[in-house]
C-alpha cells in the first residue's frame, strides 16, 4: 500500500474521515501535522542573506562565497553596493569537492569545454572537445578559477541545480551567471566553503 505524507494528502485523509465519522475523538490536525513536520529535514537557512565580514577581510575587486553545503553562491560587490545570492550545482563526491581560497582568473563568454583527465577516465564515452553551444556543459559563461579546471559556470541542464551534480565545478542557471559574469571580475576573491 502506498501512501501520502504530503501535507495535501494528509488533510484530504483527514477531512474524508472526519467527513465519513470514522474519527470520534482525535488530536487537532495542526497538532499530527505539526508532529509529522518534526520529522521532515528542512534546508530553510541555505537561502539567507550572509554578511561578507566573517569570510573576507575586504571587499578589494568584489566577493563570492560558495556555500558548497546549502549549495548557495554569495556576491558581494566592492563598494557594496550590490549583493547577490543564487541558488547552484555543487560537485557529485567530497573528492571532487575543492574548498579554500581562490579567485576569478578568466572570464569567458561563450566557453568551449573538455573533459579533465580524471573525468576521461571516469567517462571514456565522453567527446574530447565540445565548442560554444547548447550542448555544451559549462553553458553560456564561465568564470575561470586560479585552480586547473575549476570554474564557476552556466548550465544548459536546469536539472542540476540545487543538487550535487557536477566534476567539481559550481553551476548556476545560465541567466545567473550572465548576470555575475557582468559583476564579477578578473581577480574577484572566491572562497568555497
Amino acid at each position: 500500500m502506498k501512501y501520502d505524507f504530503s501535507r495535501r494528502g494528509f488533510l484530504a485523509g483527514s477531512a474524508a474521515m472526519i467527513g465519513s465519522g470514522a474519527v470520534a475523538q482525535t488530536a487537532n490536525s495542526t497538532e499530527i501535522e505539526s508532529d509529522i513536520s518534526q520529522g521532515v529535514q528542512r534546508n530553510i537557512s541555505s537561502f539567507r542573506s550572509l554578511d561578507w565580514q566573517p569570510y573576507f577581510s575586504n571587499l578589494r575587486n568584489g566577493a563570492i562565497l560558495v556555500d558548497i553545503q546549502s549549495r548557495a553562491l554569495h556576491y558581494w560587490s566592492e563598494d557594496q553596493s550590490t549583493y547577490k545570492l543564487y541558488p547552484t550545482s555543487v560537485p557529485l563526491t567530497d573528492d571532487l569537492t575543492r574548498t579554500g581560497r581562490t579567485e576569478i582568473t578568466r572570464k569567458v563568454d561563450g566557453p568551449s569545454w573538455a573533459p579533465t583527465p580524471a573525468m576521461k577516465i571516469r567517462n571514456p564515452e565522453w567527446p574530447d572537445f565540445i565548442g560554444p553551444g547548447p550542448d555544451n556543459p559549462l553553458g553560456t559563461h564561465a568564470l575561470h578559477l586560479s585552480w586547473q579546471y575549476y570554474r564557476i559556470h552556466g548550465t544548459h541542464d536546469t536539472r542540476k541545480i540545487g543538487r550535487r551534480s557536477s566534476n567539481g565545478c559550481i553551476g548556476l542557471y545560465n541567466e545567473q551567471i550572465a548576470e555575475l559574469y557582468g559583476y564579477a571580475n578578473i581577480g574577484t576573491q572566491v572562497l568555497l566553503i
